[in-house]
């Protein structure tokens, strides 16, 4: 396991106990009860969960006993802070906790400077994010984390879109049969003559979409909404949305090709 590193901080992760859900909920109360047994066995009967959350870390080259080390902590706190009595799986509640520790851990060590305002509005954004987790047992969105640290939806992407870590361009985005799609690949130089032309035929493509085409198109693309949050939101299925957006989208590829 990552590497072939079966010991990590000293822990033999072939080894490692896994509970079942009545037996973390009996366990969870116990520890909230300031039971620490409880909570030591709480927190190594979770460690293959910090372990799997450490997989979308790995390519980056950090030490694994780090990273372990900080998925900890992230655990911790979602043990102190699960409310029991909601009908939560505590993995749910546990996961973006350990992630959200993680790249908060990550982002001390990140090559690029950021600006201090950005980035301390990026950290407020974070804490609220960790806040309404507890509170709501799920990921919360951008609109409640803007809601509740009173900022606009704008200013909270950027913020936290710059700290996140720089992509490689060779960073693989797509594989199918062996044939590998590259960051590089979806790069163009906007100064080429067919790229001004394909571009030409977009905008007229798009200015002869219907109203509800452009809309839906909108909605998921720009301000990337799910087909179930556009459905709800313009009041048809999320198949019809699914099966206007497939076509949109065919309509467009056939006036740029």
């Amino acid at each position: 396991m990552y590497y072939n590193k079966v010991n990590i901080c000293g822990v033999d992760t072939s080894k490692l106990e896994v509970l079942d859900e009545n037996e973390k909920m009996e366990l969870l109360k116990k520890a909230h009860s300031g039971n620490k047994a409880a909570r030591e066995r709480l927190i190594k009967g979770n460690l293959r969960l910090v372990l799997n959350v450490m997989q979308k870390f790995m390519s980056r080259g950090e030490n694994p006993d780090d990273l372990f080390q900080v998925g900890c902590i992230g655990l911790m706190k979602a043990i102190d802070n699960f409310n029991t009595e909601l009908d939560v799986r505590f993995s749910t509640y546990a996961v973006p906790m350990i992630s959200g520790e993680i790249r908060r851990y990550l982002r001390g060590c990140t090559p690029i400077r950021v600006s201090r305002g950005l980035r301390d509005l990026a950290y407020r954004a974070m804490q609220a994010k960790e806040a309404l987790t507890g509170e709501l047992q799920r990921e919360p969105t951008i609109d409640e984390i803007a809601a509740r640290i009173e900022m606009p939806k704008s200013e909270v992407v950027i913020a936290l879109e710059s700290i996140t870590d720089p992509v490689s361009i060779y960073e693989p985005v797509y594989s199918d049969s062996g044939d590998t799609l590259y960051v590089l690949d979806q790069l163009g130089d906007k100064s080429d003559f067919t790229d001004w032309i394909d571009e030409l035929a977009f905008r007229d493509a798009i200015v002869g979409l219907q109203e509800r085409e452009k809309n839906i198109l909108y909605l998921r693309f720009f301000q990337g909404k799910t087909q179930v949050e556009v459905a709800k939101e313009i009041g048809i299925s999320q198949a019809q949305v699914s099966r206007l957006e497939k076509n949109t989208i065919d309509k467009i590829k056939g006036c740029v090709n």
